[in-house]
């Protein structure tokens, strides 16, 4: 059963939205333009709020859904879906294992975990974006604070959890990190966003 557990997850985070939508919609590839990204902030280069909005909303739901569908199988069951999403999302077999870097999906896992740890994060990358202009740091900032969130409001379990999570999402974005660092970050609303899931 937790075979198919994990399976099933990954299958679910595997989803890519983002290309999905804005095939339908006859935006071509999204991996053909700004960061290659298939996340919300890539599509939002397409000029397409709605489609932004929407890829953001479905990747979210991914982890949020998987949690809230396991629950009953206590913490491993948790433990291994909320990693196996996040997988998926970050390394999706249909697409050679290049995803996207697991900001809406980690999020929609901390919502499911919790609403406060999700409400905590997603407040931390709603104030340092509005304040930085970075859609990356703001992310950056949101999964640095993630794993005390966790300890603070829920259990050391969900706290190591979210420690592997964050660390996996913080490791996606160590192009974001040299690029904030020598200070060639793209800013959010400039010509090309930051990417960030």
């Amino acid at each position: 059963m937790i075979f198919f557990i994990g399976f099933d997850a990954y299958l679910l985070g595997s989803i890519p939205f983002g290309l999905l939508l804005t095939r339908f919609a006859g935006l071509g590839d999204i991996r053909a333009i700004g960061s290659g990204n298939i996340g919300a902030t890539n599509v939002l280069r397409t000029g397409h709020k709605g489609l932004a909005a929407a890829t953001l909303v479905l990747d979210a739901l991914k982890g949020t859904v998987v949690v809230l569908l396991v629950r009953d199988y206590g913490h491993g069951g948790v433990f291994l879906a909320s990693l196996a999403v996040l997988l998926g999302h970050l390394f999706p077999v249909w697409l050679r294992f290049k995803g996207g870097k697991g900001v809406a999906t980690g999020l929609g896992v901390l919502l499911g975990l919790g609403w406060p740890i999700g409400a905590s994060c997603c407040a931390v990358w709603l104030i340092t974006a509005l304040v930085f202009r970075y859609s990356s740091l703001a992310a950056l900032a949101a999964f640095a604070v993630a794993p005390f969130a966790a300890l603070y409001l829920q259990s050391w379990q969900s706290c190591l959890l979210v420690l592997i999570m964050a660390a996996l999402v913080i490791w996606k974005h160590r192009a974001n990190i040299a690029r904030l660092r020598a200070g060639t970050e793209p800013k959010i609303g400039g010509s090309k966003a930051a990417p960030a899931s």
